[in-house]
């Protein structure tokens, strides 16, 4: 076997060589990574941060979106795993939705992957690969040791960003007609809130978003200008310098199973940050991110009922991006599939969850909601392109427009993509062939629907 890999003019001395090699441990890199070693081959996940779970977990994205198509065993199996650690993910007074803590997460997909017989590699950062004959030779990476190669056979690219696809060649895109990505957020949490307290003065507004009138679990929301009955207080805080506009753009938090007096934030809204491709732009919306946070914790704490013994318990450790490079591939998915409700002969997952585009220059645009038992099928060929043979994309890079990416991307739906990628990693190994060679309606029939 070889030693080192040929790369900057320089050899690269080489960690190993495996089966299955999967770039990104998000809920679409863990569930492939899981595949992969539930069917024997030798499988490593490449992880730039210190645990698995991807936004769900350092960009605290939570909980995963209501789906009620059929989804295959790794998105029940995570859900079973985190029924386990005993956290109460849905009831009668949480719903449809799957909610969970990102420790809560992490730990549960970081077992279930260990358990099936996968390693990890931890702090490691993608920064090129090698090519050979339109395949991918190996992965070079940033490691505590430096510049070192990771050898493979079939490679997942599951960093969310198309990451891998942009560095073997492949064609992407981003955003929409003019260039702009999906509005990006930067999450955190607060402790020491009167939940009770918070909603009763909420509720007590004559609240008609809230969605957690009575129990333990509370929700709440403003968005500006649009007549939520929060706007008013957010204003005053606006006249009298302890916020700016643009801190109105988005405002939502929800209780955190288990933790008491904890809220968990999806915002702010980082609204100058509309192409977030490049590293100075997002760079400079991660320091006008900070200061958002630290003016809506403050702002909480001296204005909102419920807030008066507050603090800020975290901000998230990665951005909440919704939307950047996406895969051009065999097939591009587009609204039409979604509101014809596709099928395909090689669909190897299905979607429900509505175009749901928090657009960086037009606000909010939602796309009708299914109704229960809708779907449509996410087909093997927007997972694979024609220019590199070894390499399946799963996630929200797969091949969509821009405006069906905001249906593809909530956790359920990725994790159904990442555990067909990981099966067609299976098959192409058995066959001798190329990933972008499986055959899509062979695999169809052996992922089933629970």
């Amino acid at each position: 076997m070889m030693e080192t890999v040929r790369c900057f003019d320089r050899d690269i001395p080489l960690l190993g060589c495996w089966e299955a090699v999967v770039v990104g441990g998000g809920s679409a890199g863990a569930s492939a990574g899981i595949a992969c070693a539930q069917a024997g081959l030798s499988t490593l996940i490449v992880e730039k941060s210190l645990c698995l779970g991807g936004a769900s977990v350092n960009a605290l994205v939570s909980p995963m979106m209501r789906s009620f198509t059929g989804h295959h065993s790794n998105f029940h199996a995570l859900e079973a795993r985190l029924r386990a650690q005993g956290c109460q993910t849905r009831d009668d007074v949480l719903g449809e939705m799957v909610w969970f803590t990102p420790e809560d997460m992490s730990e549960a997909l970081e077992t279930l992957y260990i358990q099936a017989g996968g390693q990890m590699l931890y702090e490691a950062v993608l920064v090129d690969c090698a090519m050979e004959g339109g395949q991918i030779r190996a992965l070079i990476l940033a490691v505590p040791e430096g510049l070192r190669a990771v050898a493979g056979k079939c490679f997942v690219d599951a960093s969310g960003d198309a990451v891998l696809a942009r560095l073997a060649g492949a064609e992407t895109a981003h955003g929409d007609e003019n260039g702009n990505d999906q509005i990006t957020s930067f999450r955190f949490e607060m402790g020491g809130i009167n939940v009770e307290r918070y909603r009763d003065y909420v509720m007590g507004l004559g609240d008609a978003y809230s969605q957690f009138p009575r129990g333990y679990f509370y929700e709440s929301a403003m968005v500006g200008g649009r007549d939520f009955v929060l706007e008013p207080l957010f204003q005053k805080g606006v006249r009298d310098g302890a916020l700016r506009p643009e801190d109105l753009r988005y405002y939502q938090t929800f209780s955190l199973p288990g933790r008491p007096g904890c809220l968990s934030f999806n915002c702010p809204h980082l609204v100058n940050l509309t192409d977030n491709t490049q590293a100075m732009k997002r760079s400079a919306a991660i320091v006008e991110g900070r200061a958002m946070i630290r003016r809506l914790a403050r702002f909480l704490k001296g204005y909102m009922p419920g807030f008066e013994n507050a603090y800020l318990l975290r901000e998230a450790s990665m951005l909440g991006v919704r939307e950047s490079y996406r895969l051009v591939g065999k097939y591009v998915l587009t609204e039409e599939d979604y509101t014809g409700q596709a099928r395909f002969p090689d669909g190897v997952a299905r979607g429900d969850w509505y175009i749901d585009v928090h657009s960086a220059t037009k606000g909010l645009y939602h796309k009708k909601a299914y109704e229960k038992g809708d779907y449509y099928e996410i087909p093997y060929r927007s997972m694979v392109c024609a220019g590199v043979g070894n390499l399946a994309v799963a996630g929200r890079c797969i091949s969509t427009t821009f405006l069906m990416q905001a249906s593809v991307r909530i956790i359920p739906t990725c994790m159904d993509m990442g555990q067909a990628a990981g099966a067609a990693c299976a098959a192409a190994l058995r066959d001798g062939i190329a990933l972008n060679a499986v055959d899509g309606v062979r695999l169809r029939e052996g992922l089933d629907y629970q």
